[in-house]
């Protein structure tokens, strides 16, 4: 197995040869680690906003991952987007543009939260990639959704950081924008690395050389791994510092001014905090993901896909592996793509990306031409931007009447109290939002069925003082009603 070591790094090779045996175990250690991450971590999503302590047990069997699937299937979310995007390059090749990616994920079966269910709506709606993920249409676009299913692009790109890394940007705004965007291409570019490099710390440092350094993604990686050197055998301590410096949610309407916290960065921080710490054994690795909180699924998820690249699927402990044998012939939810077949979509695709950059592919082995890491492009939500309120309304569109508020933007959240056994899925509201005696926008608000949205609109580039808004719902029917829930509102940085 040709790795590059710690004492090789400095060689800087160029080219790196493994054999196809080796390639299919790592793609297949990259998937089941994925997989076992989620599992594990699933009991205790969103469950603990603090960290979870280590006397709180968490089960592991050999049938728990059948469990899983036989009963909340929805837990590998994780899994079936990244497989939305594999197929899609399976079917039409490398160079599948960006609406075929967007019409598969917004016509998909599943049901979608935050930045992604933003994303549907907007396509849904005619608003395409990149707007479908910009912050100023998609509230959402800091959150960790990309984040959780780029491993595609770093499985499909072994070694090639700057291939991997190109396969995330127009998929990646479908649903996010500037820091959500870079926890995928953080991901992504970890896993690429993860083929050709067994050194955790360097991986972890090598890869946010993608990452635009004046981010605020970026500067919390540096500091988890400069916290790490400080601290190596305490992650409680470094958790707690980025806790205290990165944990405010400023955009995520749920998130903000609330112990719910789905933001990229954190999220982030979480998978290499248990990369880092550990240390290159699994059962830790992913333990230690699992128990820094928050999105305790999809953190420990992306942690054991990277350790899983690295280690392959035969150095994955067998504890670990025993419940993967159930299912990995069987499909996921919502797809007809098991793990197996998963795996080997992948590897077809990661054999046409290596000769595509430079690579050669032989009967028995393949030559990577290694790429050093390059910064994307510097984005940001929010720039200029700060929540300084969260106000409930709880009052219809018509009982809101003139609504007043102080700041340069704002974003409005809402439910529809439907009657009993409501099952018209082709009506939408239509909505026209008023800002100081002016038509702002017009929204469609479906009432029911997957292309929904959580969010009336976000309302920006208003001058900053007082501002008067209202709605006008101008279709009602007499049985539906809405709620307006609560307004964020925004402002100078206090």
């Amino acid at each position: 197995m040709a790795l590059l070591s710690a004492n090789a790094l400095e060689a800087k090779s160029t080219k790196v040869t493994i054999s196809k045996e080796v390639l299919r175990d790592k793609i297949r250690g990259a998937w089941a680690g994925q997989v076992i991450g989620c599992t594990y971590g699933g009991p205790t999503e969103f469950k603990f906003s603090s960290f979870i302590p280590d006397e709180y047990p968490i089960e592991w069997h050999d049938h728990i991952v059948k469990w899983w699937y036989d009963h909340v299937p929805g837990l590998y979310d994780d899994v079936y987007m990244d497989l939305t995007f594999v197929e899609v390059f399976e079917r039409e090749g490398l160079d599948a543009p960006v609406e075929s990616f967007a019409k598969a994920f917004a016509h998909a079966g599943y049901p979608l939260w935050h930045a992604n269910l933003q994303a549907r709506y907007n396509i849904l709606q005619g608003i395409m990639p990149p707007e479908s993920g910009h912050w100023k249409n998609n509230a959402h676009a800091d959150d960790i959704d990309f984040q959780i299913e780029a491993d595609y692009a770093g499985i499909m790109a072994p070694g090639m950081v700057n291939s991997a890394v190109d396969y995330t940007d127009e998929i990646g705004h479908i649903m996010n924008y500037g820091d959500g965007w870079y926890g995928g291409v953080y991901v992504a570019a970890m896993y690429s690395l993860a083929f050709i490099y067994d050194d955790i710390p360097f991986i972890v440092r090598e890869a946010l050389k993608t990452i635009p350094a004046e981010s605020k993604y970026y500067k919390c990686m540096a500091d988890v791994i400069r916290w790490w050197e400080q601290y190596p055998d305490n992650w409680h301590i470094t958790w707690a510092l980025a806790n205290e410096k990165y944990g405010y949610d400023i955009g995520c309407p749920a998130g903000l001014n609330s112990a719910f916290n789905i933001d990229a960065v954190i999220n982030s921080a979480y998978i290499i905090i248990g990369l880092l710490y550990g240390g290159g054994d699994f059962f830790r690795t992913i333990d230690i993901s699992t128990r820094c909180g928050h999105d305790s699924d999809c953190n420990p998820a992306s942690a054991g896909g990277i350790l899983g690249t690295i280690l392959g699927f035969e150095g994955i402990p067998e504890r670990w592996k025993q419940p993967i044998y159930e299912v990995e012939d069987r499909e996921f939810k919502y797809t007809d793509i098991s793990l197996n077949r998963a795996c080997q979509m992948s590897y077809n695709q990661a054999l046409q990306v290596i000769a595509k950059n430079g690579g050669k592919v032989s009967a028995q082995s393949v030559t990577i031409k290694t790429q050093d890491p390059k910064a994307v492009r510097f984005e940001q939500c929010f720039a200029g931007l700060w929540p300084v309120a969260k106000k409930d309304i709880k009052k219809t569109p018509f009982k809101m009447g003139e609504y007043s508020f102080v700041g340069k933007g704002a974003i409005l959240t809402y439910h529809f109290i439907l009657p009993k056994n409501y099952s018209v899925t082709d009506y939408q509201a239509t909505v026209e939002v008023w800002v100081d005696g002016s038509l702002y926008r017009t929204v469609k608000l479906p009432t029911a069925g997957n292309g929904q949205t959580r969010e009336i609109c976000g309302i920006w580039d208003l001058p900053l003082g007082e501002h008067k808004l209202s709605l006008n719902w101008i279709d009602k029917p007499e049985d539906v009603n809405m709620v307006v829930d609560c307004i964020n509102i925004f402002s100078d940085r206090l």
